[in-house]
């Protein structure tokens, strides 16, 4: 028997602007303050977009 199930996509989405970043090149890291995973595009790290974590509220630039 094989464990392998189909995974499932998850739909990632830059807290930014809120495109999907699934499949680019999206920057993904922890929240400093909460650990929540925050997903941004590449043209919003360029353009020094700020955040806010969904989770906590700490913004960022």
């Amino acid at each position: 028997m094989s464990d392998a199930e189909p995974r499932r996509q998850r739909t990632r989405t830059c807290v930014s602007c809120g495109i999907n970043v699934s499949g680019t090149n999206a920057a993904t890291f922890d929240c400093p303050e909460c650990g929540h995973e925050i997903h941004r595009c590449p043209k919003c790290r360029k353009q020094s977009n700020l955040y806010q974590c969904p989770d906590c509220g700490f913004t960022g630039p």
